[in-house]
């Protein structure tokens, strides 16, 4: 490789490393700093140890936060990547308006957050959303939705499933990549469609599988502010009182930066242990390439 073309290259990618830098190295480390500080946003930073970590325990809403999260992410991770799996399945193979319905289940992954929880707060109000209008002419039970904490919650894990249009293009990727010959040496066997699909398909997608997993488990934790600050503020009755409104509730509203921080970071170690435990369930289902 020439000096003139490492050149280009480094060229070419400084502004996504600047970035990287900026945007996420610098306030990870700083973040990781103030958890070990006395820090109100105005006055100097005071080392307090392991305060921040200390004072944790002793705070009932970050128990109820990481509680509700961790609940969250356990019903939310496995039907939205059992969801994107079905939907890649269904429409891998091109039909009459396979791209429009391609295109409809990806469309809702780049609508703008605030929006999207705007327009769902409008689909689940209990008088004259269209979800419980529906509901109603089908004489079904209307609930109160986001009125309601035994409905609240439910109503975010369904907010958040309709959002799987990445995982839906990741798993159509890694259904483009089977090897076609494997197909044909089991129908010649005999296999059927059961058969080939959970010998041949399902352990060969475990790679792509795993990669949407830990990446629905790292942003579980994150995206859950979002709906959760626009559509109920954490409530009825903190039913949908989440970690990242917690950390924004202690940092912001509190002016109790380093117990926020100290939170961050328990996040982090709560998100790398579940994608250890991700791995090793995956592991067992990984085909031998031998």
């Amino acid at each position: 490789m020439t000096l003139s073309r490492r050149a280009r290259i480094t060229a070419f990618l400084s502004p996504y490393l600047l970035g990287t830098l900026i945007l996420i190295v610098i306030p990870a480390g700083l973040s990781f700093y103030i958890a070990f500080m006395h820090y109100n946003g105005v006055a100097r930073p005071v080392f307090a140890g392991w305060q921040n970590f200390q004072f944790l325990p002793t705070e009932p809403f970050f128990k109820l936060a990481i509680t509700n999260s961790l609940i969250f992410t356990a019903w939310a991770v496995p039907l939205r990547v059992l969801g994107a799996l079905i939907l890649a399945l269904f429409y891998n193979h091109p039909h009459r308006g396979t791209g429009l319905y391609r295109a409809a289940v990806y469309l809702p992954t780049i609508i703008p957050d605030a929006a999207y929880a705007l327009t769902w707060t409008w689909i689940l109000n209990p008088l004259y959303g269209p979800l419980n209008a529906s509901l109603r002419t089908l004489g079904l039970p209307t609930p109160l939705w986001l009125a309601d904490s035994a409905w609240a919650f439910p109503a975010i894990i369904l907010v958040s499933l309709l959002q799987i249009g990445e995982g839906f293009v990741i798993l159509l990727a890694g259904l483009r990549h089977m090897p076609q010959v494997l197909y044909d040496s089991a129908r010649v066997d005999g296999a059927n469609r059961w058969q080939m699909f959970s010998s041949i398909t399902l352990p060969l997608l475990v790679p792509w599988l795993v990669l949407l997993t830990v990446r629905d488990v790292v942003l579980s934790f994150q995206s859950t502010f979002t709906p959760a600050y626009i559509m109920t503020r954490g409530g009825p009755y903190y039913s949908t009182f989440f970690t990242p409104l917690f950390i924004y509730e202690t940092a912001f509203d509190r002016l109790l930066f380093g117990p926020a921080a100290a939170v961050t970071l328990v996040v982090f170690i709560f998100t790398v242990l579940i994608v250890l435990i991700v791995y090793q369930f995956f592991d067992k289902w990984a085909l031998d390439e031998e």
